[in-house]
């Protein structure tokens, strides 16, 4: 079964790039240019995971949504991997503390994107099998 993403990023070339790299494997990918869109795509799909950009326009950044996120009850199972370019260890500590599963520092590798997008997968499917089914 293919698990279902949603790529929330206000950079439509960095949506290309990160789609291109992920469609060779097996995942569903939606996507989002800002918060209010991934609300609605979030409510509608329910991903297994969010890649979600910090830094966006609007009224709502990465590290509300993802308090958002993870403080709804419905929503909070869903993994939430932070892109960022902000790399200071403030930073990351802050994307943890908002409730990200997972952090990367922008630019990152199409091989460390994978990793953590496999890697929060595995964790997925723990979550939507605990008994190993």
């Amino acid at each position: 079964m293919r698990k279902r993403i949603l790529l929330i990023e206000d950079q439509a070339e960095i949506r290309k790039l990160i789609r291109m790299t992920l469609e060779f494997e097996y995942y569903e990918i939606h996507e989002a240019a800002n918060a209010t869109e991934a609300l609605a795509a979030i409510e509608r799909l329910r991903p297994e995971l969010v890649l979600l950009d910090i830094m966006m326009p609007g009224g709502m950044n990465g590290l509300d949504l993802c308090r958002l996120i993870k403080s709804d009850p419905a929503l909070q199972a869903i993994q939430v991997v932070m892109l960022s370019a902000r790399g200071q260890s403030q930073d990351i500590e802050a994307g943890f503390k908002a409730g990200a599963n997972a952090y990367l520092v922008k630019p990152f590798s199409a091989r460390e994107l994978i990793v953590s997008v496999d890697s929060m997968g595995a964790q997925c499917s723990e979550i939507a099998q605990p008994d190993g089914e």
